[in-house]
């Protein structure tokens, strides 16, 4: 099975959780990013540099991953096209995207980059904490062990 990792925006804490999951349970690891990254020294761990564009990280991710495989993002609307493929994404705070919260997830995107725009909402998210890691460690958990189920029945 293989993990999918945005790379760009994934928080380093997130991506170091992939890879102790990985290791355990021997899986492949590949790093989507628009730019050069540090990439841990395992073998099971890829990264793959897209050209720069817009949404071309993206546009990647939904070409490639497949159905019973995971993302990791925090794009939205990345998690909607990947979902709409039934490919499995979760983002790095341990929230999984799926079909029964696509609309709500969007709906609230789209709301406050408008707030954003207006300039009536700040922007960026809290801080990537103890709290988050644990949740993130937890819906991992879960995700994985489900797909790896899938994959063999």
């Amino acid at each position: 099975m293989r993990v999918w990792i945005d790379a760009d925006a994934c928080p380093k804490q997130a991506k170091d959780q992939v890879v102790k999951f990985a290791l355990k349970r021997q899986l492949e690891v590949l790093l989507v990013a628009g730019q050069a990254q540090i990439k841990p020294g395992f073998a099971c761990v890829k990264l793959i540099v897209v050209p720069a564009g817009p949404d071309a990280a993206d546009d990647y991710l939904v070409e490639h991953a497949m159905p019973g495989e995971l993302v990791i993002c925090s794009d939205v609307p990345l998690a909607d096209r990947l979902i709409k493929k039934g490919v499995a994404a979760l983002d790095p705070r341990g929230r999984e995207f799926d079909e029964r919260n696509m609309g709500d997830r969007l709906a609230v995107r789209n709301l406050f980059t408008e707030l954003r725009e207006q300039g009536q909402v700040g922007g960026g998210q809290a801080p990537y904490g103890d709290k988050e890691k644990q949740a993130f460690a937890n819906s991992l958990d879960r995700i994985l062990t489900r797909l790896a189920r899938q994959a063999h029945s």
